[in-house]
């Protein structure tokens, strides 16, 4: 198995790449940033060049690369999420790779946070932030060209993977319960993604959620289960203190005020 990964050396990166290499796949890997890590090709994805090259041979591109920042700028977005990914799958297809396993976010369904139904693929989509809206965008793009292109596409929707602390589930983490409940272990990271790169070849397009057996949580595995046999193996029971119910409520009047204003704003008087 050859596997091409862009992000090569971003933080979900640095946890699949040993766990890949336990497998014995071969991995060539692509990152924008300067590193002193030989086996990296650097590569700007949002201008298409020579690193398209690279792509031959490759099974299945595993494609990390973006910026993870929700508060990342709508330019920044346009050269690194949606540009980039264009580019990326247009490569792909060039090169006749067999499946993209893309990197999608939680973000596209933030806007639910404070609702109560399940979460699943068919959800309304409701990002909350540039961040999320590109996330979406590169997932329909994956739609279109399985469709088109008849390059298998599955998207995954990672849950809270933190870049520090271990990646250890408490109430340091943010967003509340909100965020505890949708914590991905590394060990539950890295078997949503070898089960992508693994799931069978009738499988042409998917939106899969990817998060830890968390108590209270709603986002549905079923689907993932189903699919491509993925059980996550990792639980945690969230804790809610006292200032985080008063942050959480603040947020929640916050969300409904914005709310409000982008239906007086853009629904009325635009």
């Amino acid at each position: 198995m050859k596997i091409l990964m862009t992000g090569a050396a971003g933080a979900l990166a640095r946890r699949l790449r040993p766990h890949f290499a336990s497998l014995g796949w071969e991995q060539m890997l692509l990152d924008r940033a300067g590193t002193d890590d030989p086996a990296i090709l650097a590569a700007d994805l949002a201008q298409w060049g020579s690193w398209t090259d690279a792509f031959s041979g490759a099974d299945v591109v595993v494609h990390l690369a973006g910026d993870p920042r929700p508060s990342a700028t709508w330019a920044s977005v346009q050269a690194n999420n949606i540009d980039a990914t264009l580019n990326v799958y247009g490569a792909a297809v060039r090169a006749g790779v067999k499946r993209v396993v893309f990197a999608s976010s939680n973000w596209v369904l933030a806007g639910h946070r404070f609702e109560t139904a399940p979460l699943e693929a068919a959800t309304e989509p409701y990002p909350v932030n540039a961040y999320g809206a590109a996330k979406l965008f590169a997932e329909r793009l994956g739609r279109a060209w399985a469709d088109i292109h008849g390059i298998s596409t599955i998207a995954l929707r990672i849950g809270y993977c933190q870049r520090d602390h271990a990646n250890q589930p408490g109430t340091h983490m943010g967003w509340g319960l909100w965020g505890q409940r949708m914590w991905l272990s590394d060990s539950d990271l890295c078997q949503g993604f070898e089960k992508s790169v693994l799931a069978p070849a009738s499988l042409r397009f998917g939106v899969f959620n990817l998060v830890s057996d968390n108590e209270g949580m709603r986002w549905r595995l079923d689907d993932a289960r189903d699919a491509m046999g993925y059980v996550p193996s990792d639980h945690y029971l969230p804790q809610e203190t006292p200032a985080m119910a008063e942050e959480t409520e603040a947020a929640l009047c916050s969300r409904r005020m914005i709310e409000a204003a982008e239906t007086l704003v853009i629904r009325r008087r635009w």
